[in-house]
């Protein structure tokens, strides 16, 4: 913390990444060595409130390919306005019905993937999104996060964490979850969904949010914790790897895959998701 003045707004968001994984270390021994002392306040690091006439590339970038996910998507995300673009102060992310070719292949579906991969990344953190996502079988918005280098290997040896996952056909339905273990397929997940008890998230917007921490991750949907884990494990490394490494923000709208399934006759096209915000917390004295 030499020659950083505390004094400065902000000042504390340029703080080398090192001082944030000390400060999260120390308040895990804390912990460990019975001291309940109270966990330092959450600030504000980073934000995009999606108020500007055009997306700010400096935050995000726009990806292009039709590889599928690597789950059997049905979609080839591209950067146009057609499938992204700011709208009266919010995200729209697009699906839309229609044939499309590229780098070799040929899919019946458009839409968008966002990143702030190689702009922002974060080791521990509460990052809150609010957001409305859309309904409809085939259809899978997700807002997610994943590691900027992969340290432990390929996927899931170096992690995952989901925020939020809907699949269309189960629209009043949102998914929290982490991904650990080895290389695919050793991979395993830990995590539970949590279901609105009136009406869907398609209707209306929500927030949704984690908090990680070096020993625990924390969902919550609109202000209320909806499930903890605690445990988990890496073929790489000791706890609390893989989780103990950058990871940058994901938003997209997925048509189609392994988990979900194709769209039928009743999902609507164009679908939607919207985004009114994205908000990064950090841990800081």
């Amino acid at each position: 913390m030499v020659g950083t003045d505390l004094a400065k707004p902000g000042a504390l968001t340029t703080l080398p990444r090192v001082t944030f994984r000390v400060l999260a270390l120390l308040a895990l021994a804390f912990r460990l060595n019975g001291f309940a002392a109270a966990p330092l306040p959450w600030k504000l690091v980073w934000a995009d409130e999606f108020d500007g006439p055009k997306l700010d590339f400096t935050k995000w970038a726009v990806e292009e390919n039709a590889h599928g996910g690597g789950n059997n998507e049905l979609q080839v995300f591209l950067d146009r306005p057609e499938n992204v673009r700011l709208e009266n102060g919010q995200l729209v992310i697009e699906a839309r019905k229609e044939t499309y070719a590229l780098a070799g292949q040929t899919r019946q579906f458009t839409s968008a993937r966002l990143r702030t991969k190689h702009r922002a990344d974060w080791t521990y953190c509460r990052v809150e999104v609010r957001a409305k996502l859309p309904r409809g079988r085939g259809l899978w918005p997700a807002i997610w996060m994943l590691p900027t280098v992969d340290k432990y290997g390929s996927w899931a040896a170096s992690g995952e964490i989901d925020i939020a996952e809907v699949v269309g056909h189960e629209p009043h339905q949102v998914h929290g979850t982490i991904h650990f273990g080895g290389k695919w397929p050793r991979q395993q997940s830990a995590g539970k969904p949590y279901a609105l008890r009136q009406g869907t998230f398609a209707d209306d917007f929500h927030v949704f949010a984690v908090e990680w921490e070096p020993d625990a991750f924390r969902w919550y949907v609109d202000g209320q914790r909806v499930s903890t884990q605690t445990q988990w494990r890496s073929e790489g490394g000791p706890f609390p790897a893989p989780f103990d490494q950058p990871f940058h923000v994901l938003l997209n709208l997925s048509v189609g895959g392994n988990w979900p399934g194709p769209p039928d006759a009743q999902t609507v096209f164009p679908a939607r998701m919207l985004v009114d915000y994205v908000r990064v917390y950090q841990r800081t004295p």
